[in-house]
C-alpha cells in the first residue's frame, strides 16, 4: 500500500510518502514561510559580476537571486558555437522575467532563471525550448507517436512541450484544455513586461502540498490520509480544477499524528542517523559537508556464505538500493562520492553501475551519475532545489556548531 500522510499544527505543514511501508519522501512547509520555488518574478538587475559570469538580481524577497550565464541563455544560444558573456546578455538596471529554480539557503539567495516552465498535471510547457518531448518512462511506440501527433498542434503557438508520464492514455481533450491554461498563464506573464512596480511576483506556483498530491496521483495507488479540515477541503478544490477523482482516494482523519507512526517515526530516524544498517549487515556511513556528500560502504558484521567476491557483490547492490532511498529521502544534492568495497570483476562492476542506474530512475530529482574516479569512487550529482531534511527538522548544536565534536 501507497501512502501520502499530511499533517498540520499551528506552525507547519508535515508531508510523508510511504511507499510498501517504508517512508521514502518527508517534506516540511512552515505556514508563515514563503515558498519560492517555482514562482516568476519581474526583477531587476543590481549587479553584473564578469568574474563570475553572473548576476545578481533584485526579485522582492529579500536578499537578491543569482542568475548564472548559463541560466540566462535560451536552448538555441546554449548549444551554439558562438561565446557568451554575462555582460552581452544584462546590463545594471535591466528588467528581467525570472523563474526561481532553486530555494534560498543558508546564505544564498535563491537561484534563478529566465527559461521559464510551467508545469501541469500531464504535460510541461518549455516556451524557450522548441519542440515536442516525452517522458522516457513511456516506452509504448504507439502512445508515443500519439502524442507527438497531440502536440504537433501546438507548433503554431512556437512553444515546446513535454509530456509527463502521467500523459500515457489520457485523452486528447483533457490534454488540450490543460495546455490552454498553461498557455493562458504564459501570456499572462509575458504581458507583465516592461510595467512597474519592480520588482514584483508575477506567478505563484502551486503550494507544496497540493503540487506533491499533483505529482503523485496516479503514479501508484496513493491513498492520501490529512489531519486538518482546511488542507482536506484545499484538496478537494483540486478535483474540479484538475478533473481527476481525489474525493475516492482522501480520507480526513482528525486524530491522525505522525509522532505516533511508527512507519514514519522509523524512517525519520534512519535518515538522521550517519549509519544506516543493510539488512544483511553491511552498513553505509553518510557524511555531508558544505562542499559535498561522502558515502562509504561496508561489510561490517556480513560475511557472506560462498566467496569474498560474492559477499562484496551483495552487499554492493543492497547498498546501492539504500543510498538511492537515502538520497531521495534525506533531499541530498549537489555533489556526492559514493566509496563502494572495491571490486576486480569488470561484469560485477557493471552489474552494480546498473543497478544504481535504476534505483535512481525512481527519484524525480533525477541524480545523474558523472563517473568513475582512478581511485574507484562514484561520482554523482543531484539537484539541489530545496533544504535537505536535516536542516528541515534540526539545528545546528550551538555548543559544537554542527561538528559533531566538544572540545575535551
Amino acid at each position: 500500500m501507497n501512502h501520502i500522510f499530511i499533517d498540520s499544527d499551528e506552525e507547519k505543514n508535515y508531508i510523508a510518502i510511504v511507499e510498501d511501508e517504508i517512508l521514502v519522501e518527508y517534506f516540511v512547509e512552515e505556514k508563515t514561510q514563503k515558498k519560492t520555488l517555482g514562482n516568476i518574478y519581474r526583477g531587476r538587475v543590481e549587479n553584473v559580476l564578469r568574474g563570475m559570469q553572473a548576476a545578481f538580481v533584485n526579485i522582492g524577497e529579500g536578499k537578491n537571486a543569482y542568475l548564472y550565464l548559463t541560466d540566462a541563455l535560451n536552448h538555441e544560444e546554449k548549444f551554439s558555437d558562438k561565446k557568451h558573456s554575462i555582460e552581452d546578455i544584462l546590463k545594471i538596471g535591466d528588467e528581467v522575467i525570472v523563474q526561481v529554480i532553486k530555494e534560498p539557503l543558508g546564505n544564498k539567495g535563491s537561484k534563478i532563471s529566465t527559461n521559464l516552465t510551467f508545469t501541469g498535471r500531464y504535460i510541461v510547457l518549455t516556451p524557450s525550448q522548441k519542440g515536442i518531448n516525452i517522458s522516457k518512462k513511456i516506452k509504448n511506440s504507439e502512445e508515443i507517436e500519439r502524442l507527438k501527433q497531440i502536440g504537433k498542434s501546438f507548433e503554431k503557438d512556437d512553444v515546446g512541450v513535454i509530456f509527463r508520464t502521467v500523459s500515457n492514455g489520457i485523452n486528447e481533450e483533457t490534454i488540450l484544455e490543460e495546455y490552454s491554461t498553461l498557455l493562458s498563464s504564459y501570456k499572462k506573464v509575458e504581458g507583465q513586461r516592461n510595467f512597474l512596480p519592480t520588482p514584483k511576483l508575477i506567478y505563484r506556483e502551486t503550494d507544496l502540498i497540493q503540487k506533491i498530491v499533483i505529482d503523485n496521483f496516479n503514479e501508484k495507488d496513493y491513498k492520501i490520509t490529512v489531519s486538518s479540515k482546511e488542507v482536506y477541503e484545499k484538496l478537494l478544490e483540486l478535483e474540479e480544477s484538475l478533473n481527476v477523482p481525489i474525493k475516492e482516494k482522501v480520507t480526513l482523519d482528525l486524530d491522525f499524528d505522525f509522532k505516533y507512526d511508527n512507519t514514519i517515526q522509523k524512517g525519520l530516524k534512519i535518515a538522521l542517523s550517519r549509519n544506516v544498517k543493510l539488512k544483511s549487515g553491511g552498513t553505509i556511513v553518510i557524511d555531508s559537508t558544505e562542499a559535498l556528500t561522502a558515502i562509504d560502504v561496508n561489510t561490517h558484521k556480513y560475511v557472506g556464505a560462498l566467496s569474498l567476491d560474492d559477499t562484496i557483490l551483495k552487499t554492493n547492490l543492497e547498498a546501492a538500493e539504500e543510498i538511492a532511498k537515502q538520497l531521495r529521502l534525506r533531499n541530498i544534492g549537489g555533489i556526492i562520492i559514493l566509496d563502494f568495497i572495491d571490486m576486480k570483476s569488470s561484469k560485477d562492476i557493471d552489474r552494480l553501475m546498473n543497478t544504481l542506474e535504476g534505483c535512481f530512475s525512481k527519484d524525480k530529482n533525477k541524480p545523474y551519475i558523472v563517473d568513475i574516479t582512478k581511485l574507484g569512487l562514484i561520482e554523482v550529482t543531484r539537484k539541489k532545489e530545496r533544504p535537505t531534511l536535516e536542516s528541515e527538522i534540526l539545528s545546528k548544536c550551538p555548543t559544537c556548531e554542527g561538528r559533531g565534536r566538544i572540545k575535551k
